[in-house]
């Protein structure tokens, strides 16, 4: 390991924001550094348009970044998983920049998007039909102000992550881990195994207890994982 800390970047989930990473920073232990990136239209940003398009998502958070060099890690969950990549492709041709290591979780390779869609249907049966995609239901979205403040933003993350191509055809010029709940019915073990696909470097396929939300109670032990892969 070099003196040099790796900057691990983490994208979130659909509907989500960068608190949900915040409390990794005092699991990472020395050398990894943890960097939420935070999306329009949540939290801080609540007030921001939230994009719908994943190409425009990756030149925005290019912008937050501004990166001039360093070593680089990335995360991401489920739509995470896809900005992650695009970003890792992106951050892969910036000058004096080193990705030392992809973490796609819970997440078919890039090209195969999800037969069965949500955009477009009513507040009512989109929030089901995600709640029946993901295993799991935000306690917030029972209460109807939360709910009203929320859904606008968990819609065009739906519909940025349902309408979205790859960018590129090229293998990922950097190693790449795939991390999928071993009980997600939503992704399978062959839809994370396809990552194979674009792979340009060493891969590797980890399951993990649990199902598709498997992160939201296994922290302490993905942060291991990731340090342990990249330090």
């Amino acid at each position: 390991m070099t003196d040099t800390p790796i900057r691990l970047l983490c994208l979130p989930y659909a509907g989500a924001g960068a608190s949900f990473y915040r409390p990794w920073t005092a699991l990472a232990g020395e050398g990894l550094e943890i960097v939420p990136l935070q999306l329009p239209g949540r939290e801080r940003l609540i007030d921001d348009e939230p994009y719908r398009n994943v190409s425009a998502a990756v030149d925005g958070l290019m912008d937050q970044l501004a990166p001039d060099g360093g070593r680089f890690a990335l995360f991401g969950h489920s739509l995470g998983a896809i900005l992650a990549y695009e970003l890792a492709h992106r951050l892969v041709e910036s000058p004096g920049v080193e990705v030392v290591h992809l973490f796609a979780s819970g997440s078919p390779e890039p090209a195969d998007g999800r037969d069965r869609h949500a955009t477009g249907l009513s507040d009512d049966e989109f929030l089901d039909r995600v709640a029946e995609f993901a295993g799991y239901r935000h306690p917030a979205l029972d209460d109807p102000e939360m709910r009203d403040m929320i859904l606008p933003t968990l819609r065009a993350d739906v519909e940025m992550h349902e309408s979205y191509t790859p960018g590129t055809d090229r293998p990922l010029d950097a190693p790449l881990t795939v991390v999928r709940g071993e009980d997600d019915d939503l992704v399978t073990y062959d839809d994370a195994e396809a990552w194979t696909k674009v792979a340009g470097r060493d891969f590797e396929h980890v399951e993990v207890p649990g199902g598709h939300m498997y992160l939201v109670d296994a922290a302490p032990a993905l942060v291991r994982l990731i340090a342990s892969t990249v330090l």
